[in-house]
């Protein structure tokens, strides 16, 4: 009998498709993807791990199915909204799911056997930019830029020292300042004063880019082509 139709063993009761994926994504949020093995995450199902493959054929299929699951946690493109405010909506909703799942941002766009939340967020997008009018190289163009912002924000963002404005004032006081002598480095020393005395928080960083591209973008639409 094939290994992928042998029946789970006793100890491996209550196992199936999604609670294996669910456990790996769970793992992975604490640990990252680099040490997810097989073998831990059996482990960590308090199965063993052949058995894993009665579920998931290989790492790789484990990874498109994690990758999915991400997908499907991002608000959907809506139909009813205009379309910058449906990818403003998706791209806001798209960066709180991959500050939950960090180690998802570089496997969002390496998967070549997508899932179906994964193709179902890409026919939504792409649908909604020819439905307002790019043509197709430029609803391709728009893709890749907005992708690359959010992908690219949520990278950066993961791997900032500070996560609050309070926080980024605490560090301005305690550890830039005193790098940032005003006689050496002036404009550098006059500009963490004044964000630290504003109360500049860099969470609005991800709106304020977001909506110039999509501003950037609405001059090169055709609303008379309606996707034609």
């Amino acid at each position: 009998m094939p290994a992928r139709e042998q029946r789970p063993a006793a100890s491996d009761a209550g196992l199936s498709k999604a609670r294996v994926v669910a456990e790996a994504v769970r793992l992975a949020d604490r640990e990252g993807v680099h040490g997810l093995s097989m073998r831990r995450l059996a482990t960590e199902l308090g199965a063993g791990a052949m058995s894993l493959y009665h579920y998931v054929v290989s790492r790789e299929d484990l990874l498109d199915a994690m990758v999915d699951v991400v997908f499907d946690e991002i608000e959907l493109l809506s139909d009813d909204a205009d379309w910058k405010s449906a990818m403003r909506s998706q791209a806001m909703s798209a960066r709180q799911v991959l500050a939950r799942h960090p180690w998802a941002i570089s496997l969002m766009e390496s998967r070549t056997t997508p899932g179906p939340a994964n193709v179902r967020h890409r026919e939504a997008f792409t649908a909604c930019l020819r439905k307002a009018g790019f043509s197709i190289i430029m609803a391709t163009h728009a893709n890749w830029l907005l992708n690359s912002y959010v992908y690219g924000y949520a990278l950066q963002e993961a791997s900032l020292p500070f996560s609050t404005a309070e926080e980024l004032a605490e560090m301005t006081d305690s550890v830039y300042l005193p790098q940032l002598p005003a006689d050496e480095f002036p404009y550098l020393h006059e500009s963490a004063v004044g964000l630290a005395e504003s109360g500049y928080d860099p969470a609005g960083e991800f709106a304020f880019g977001l909506d110039l591209i999509l501003a950037a973008l609405e001059p090169l639409r055709d609303p008379e082509q309606h996707g034609a």
